[in-house]
């Protein structure tokens, strides 16, 4: 059941009468899908949160952004499960009236040598990032209205092609061939498609694992001498799921300060 919005005790349905745009964010608990609820929610979108089990910090999400005064709920979804995920979908039209932005932020990384890789870790891993894309994506283009977009995740290690990621960049490899099909697919409903690539990015997920030496290599690879942000990334997703974005189609953009 979603979580109400409302911290003080008001009706959900206690709105303004002007409908928002409304965005679904999976993985918007945590890392750079949390912060894209909060940016979107600041846009003015009604966001709906999709997390897979850490009900605290889902409600840390939405109590963020209802206290900036946004309109959120969280709902809980496996995104692999296709009956949890079209529960999600149907929780953002009953609760705001339909969806016009998607944000798949969801993922899971498992990092190992090729030859050294757990099998089940391979399966576990493509269950969320390789089949949990479909599964959220074949709703997406059932439902988003027109002028919306759908935004994906992939990771800059597709063409980086660091050590220890292969399980990891060939699913998001996946996740970039589904999505610029996708977009042709959607021909003639004026919605685009598009993959968001990060470099590395300072998120717990992330950061999991890596002494301060590997973090500090990786932050001085792109020409800006940094590790990307959450925010960052936000801003990019911002950006693709507004009008002004919505003359970019097709496309995987790779925000990583530069690396080649």
């Amino acid at each position: 059941m979603p979580i109400p919005t409302a911290l003080d005790g008001t009706a959900a349905s206690a709105q303004p009468s002007a409908s928002p745009r409304v965005a679904i964010v999976t993985g918007g608990s945590r890392g750079i899908g949390r912060r894209t609820v909060g940016r979107l929610a600041a846009d003015g979108y009604a966001v709906v949160v999709g997390y897979a089990g850490n009900k605290d910090e889902a409600e840390a999400a939405v109590k963020e952004s209802v206290t900036d005064g946004g309109r959120v709920i969280a709902v809980r979804a496996d995104v692999a499960d296709e009956h949890a995920v079209a529960a999600l979908f149907d929780a953002a039209e009953e609760e705001f009236g339909g969806v016009d932005v998607v944000v798949h932020a969801a993922g899971r990384m498992h990092l190992a040598p090729i030859a050294e890789l757990d099998l089940a870790a391979l399966d576990d891993l493509h269950r969320t990032n390789v089949r949990g894309a479909f599964v959220v994506v074949q709703q997406a283009a059932r439902r988003v209205r027109p002028g919306g977009a759908i935004v994906m995740f992939s990771t800059s290690v597709v063409g980086l092609a660091f050590p220890g990621y292969g399980a990891y960049a060939a699913s998001k490899g996946a996740v970039e061939a589904l999505t610029l099909i996708l977009a042709r697919e959607l021909r003639g409903r004026d919605v685009t498609a598009n993959t968001v690539a990060p470099g590395p990015t300072a998120t717990a997920l992330f950061l999991d694992g890596k002494d301060e030496e590997t973090i500090a290599r990786l932050a001085a690879q792109p020409p800006l001498e940094r590790l990307g942000t959450p925010a960052d990334i936000s801003e990019v997703v911002a950006f693709l799921a507004s009008p002004a974005g919505h003359w970019i189609n097709g496309q995987v953009i790779r925000a990583n300060g530069g690396i080649i």
